[in-house]
């Protein structure tokens, strides 16, 4: 499972990669820590998985998960935020999923099921 993990904190990116190499032995394949940086490292590259900050820094986040929409028309696209108020907005704006950074991991891994149920390259 390819996953490209989007947070501005390394420690949130860390946390989540362990998680992911541990739990589920998904790949994680791309970092980034701004809206810029993750548009230009999906172009031409075909995620399975995106975990998405819902507060990237350098675009709104409706415009950006319409641009990863346009670029990774087949990724599941999980957006995180430590503000439950925005999951209906996200899911809304083209998000698959929600994950409020509070909750237990075990969400989480619900989630990233979720995302190799619906992979191509997972069956």
């Amino acid at each position: 499972m390819r996953v490209v993990l989007a947070d501005c904190q390394g420690k949130v990116r860390s946390a989540l990669r362990l998680l992911l190499e541990q739990e589920c032995e998904a790949c994680v394949a791309v970092e980034a820590d701004d809206a810029g940086s993750l548009l230009l490292a999906v172009q031409g590259f075909a995620p399975d998985l995106l975990l998405v900050d819902w507060h990237l820094p350098g675009q709104p986040p409706e415009e950006l998960l319409a641009a990863l929409r346009a670029e990774c028309p087949g990724a599941f696209i999980a957006v995180l935020s430590g503000r439950p108020e925005v999951c209906d907005v996200a899911l809304a704006a083209g998000a698959n999923a929600f994950v409020c950074k509070g909750d237990p991991p075990e969400m989480l891994l619900d989630v990233l099921a979720q995302a190799r149920a619906a992979s191509p390259h997972c069956k």
